[in-house]
């Protein structure tokens, strides 16, 4: 399912999420400018590597990775994907917040599913990058605040594609459920490399239970 739009719409223009947007394609953009070598150093530079946490002589550069980390994409679906959801749910997220609260509750969702996937690491030497923490924060966010909001997706079944609107809390909690089932399966059979499941597990938790914290008092939500 690959969603397209909600039925939300957003009272300000969301400028610190589209600020957002662009620095993580251009950053991307800029990535796929590099010699792969030159990449792959970058990646495990600045990527979430989980031993640097477990060493007492990394600091203050293995903090920062958590930070760095969340601009950085593995490729073109990678970015896609992250940008699409990016786009469709973080506007309204900051629309209730505030331009500041959502940066700073964006950043510190993404830290916080940073560490949560240290945690749960099989792999301390494989880095992790990616935006999708966060977002997984903004989706939280997005449930706690619009539940009975109706985003229209794109469902695929064998050839046959269609087009139907979702309530949120089915679509995302669908989306949750995945990470979840995902997220354990990946350390019943010690898998070392792909998707970072527990990331996206750890950013949305935190994002639910953060964002009660961020709403701005005099933000009301009106369904029609």
């Amino acid at each position: 399912m690959i969603p397209l739009r909600d039925d939300i719409p957003s009272r300000r223009y969301p400028i610190v999420n589209m600020t957002f947007i662009f620095l993580n394609i251009f950053v991307f953009l800029w990535e796929m400018l590099l010699p792969q070598g030159v990449l792959e150093s970058i990646i495990f530079k600045y990527g979430v590597v989980p031993y640097r946490f477990f060493s007492l002589n990394l600091l203050p550069h293995g903090i920062l990775t958590l930070f760095t980390s969340m601009f950085l994409h593995g490729g073109w679906s990678h970015i896609i994907g992250n940008m699409l959801y990016l786009y469709i749910f973080g506007d309204n997220v900051e629309d209730a917040m505030g331009h500041f609260r959502y940066l700073v509750f964006y950043l510190l969702s993404g830290i916080l599913a940073g560490l949560t996937q240290i945690f749960f690491s099989t792999n301390p030497y494989m880095p992790a990058i990616g935006a999708s923490g966060a977002i997984a924060g903004v989706l939280g966010a997005y449930m706690r605040y619009f539940p009975l909001a109706k985003v229209l997706t794109m469902t695929f079944f064998v050839f046959f594609i269609d087009f139907i609107y979702i309530p949120a809390f089915l679509y995302i909690g669908l989306w949750f459920i995945m990470q979840i089932s995902s997220g354990i399966f990946s350390l019943l059979i010690n898998i070392s490399g792909g998707i970072a499941w527990w990331a996206h597990i750890g950013g949305f938790v935190f994002g639910f239970i953060l964002a009660k914290h961020f709403r701005r008092r005099r933000y009301w939500v009106y369904y029609y």
